[in-house]
């Protein structure tokens, strides 16, 4: 169910995507203080299914979200669920702004999977905004030399996830709907967690039910709204524009948390708009032969 291409409209799905993932980061960083990442995943799912149901049945009911890919369904989501759980684990072990500076490896693979599985033609333009992307990310992250926090492999691990979970998603917007693409999700992730649930479970306080009602929110629209901009886009086009949420939650740390912020990073997030400012470039158009 292919849109008619347009990087403006991707830009305003990926504004979506960015406004609500920088909230779940917050919110995710707060409830992991008290609760497994498993219970986490599992809450979400189930407040984001109530949540998509009203717009199932404005959409004509289950029939609007049937599907012929059930085994592409189901290797996204299997894929994703792990890699999201890695992410929300990470959170306890290193800073929000760093979890989600290690995140964006990610643009790597997915420009490699998309150029190979996906056929999609890589421009001089998407290939500057990666690397300026990625430049501007180590400018911020500043690996330091020694030893290896575990939290940063596991934010690593999740990157690649995120990666095929995003090459998968942009295959399926091709014959599924962003809404039926986001039900599958919903169930078949709640599926994979509902025995590791039953197992860690304990009952929230009433301020981490909040808490989880944001995540269960930010977590099911947030992924709308990187389905709907994967289907007037290219998923390398798309990518680099997420480049945005790693100095935007840098600075959401250092509110908040009095995480890390200085030059490099200003620095860094300047690399990192850049190279959304040249991904947005026009293609020249290719003109036509003399008849």
């Amino acid at each position: 169910m292919s849109a008619i291409p347009s990087k403006t409209m991707a830009a305003l799905w990926m504004a979506g995507w960015l406004s609500l993932m920088l909230v779940m980061a917050v919110a995710g960083r707060e409830t992991t203080r008290e609760l497994n990442v498993f219970q986490i995943m599992e809450v979400r799912s189930i407040i984001g299914f109530t949540l998509l149901l009203p717009i199932i049945y404005s959409a004509g009911g289950f029939k609007a979200v049937a599907t012929k890919r059930l085994r592409q369904h189901l290797a996204r989501n299997g894929v994703h669920y792990f890699a999201q759980l890695g992410w929300f684990y990470a959170l306890t072990l290193i800073g929000i702004g760093q979890v989600v500076a290690i995140e964006f490896t990610m643009p790597i693979w997915t420009a490699v999977l998309a150029a190979t599985f996906l056929s999609e033609r890589m421009t001089i333009w998407k290939i500057a905004a990666i690397v300026l992307g990625i430049v501007g990310v180590v400018m911020i992250v500043r690996p330091a030399t020694g030893e290896i926090n575990p939290g940063q492999l596991i934010a690593l691990g999740a990157a690649i996830g995120f990666s095929v979970s995003m090459i998968l998603a942009k295959s399926l917007t091709r014959t599924e709907s962003a809404l039926s693409i986001l039900f599958w999700m919903i169930v078949v992730q709640a599926v994979v967690g509902l025995l590791p649930t039953l197992a860690v479970w304990i009952w929230p306080s009433p301020h981490l039910w909040g808490w989880l009602f944001v995540i269960g929110v930010c977590g099911t629209f947030s992924h709308y709204c990187l389905a709907s901009a994967l289907r007037y886009a290219d998923a390398t086009i798309v990518v680099p524009m997420d480049f945005l949420r790693v100095p935007l939650t840098a600075a959401a740390g250092w509110l908040l948390y009095s995480e890390r912020l200085d030059t490099w990073t200003v620095l860094g997030a300047a690399l990192i708009l850049c190279g959304n400012l040249l991904n947005l470039k026009p293609t020249p158009a290719v003109p036509a032969r003399a008849q």
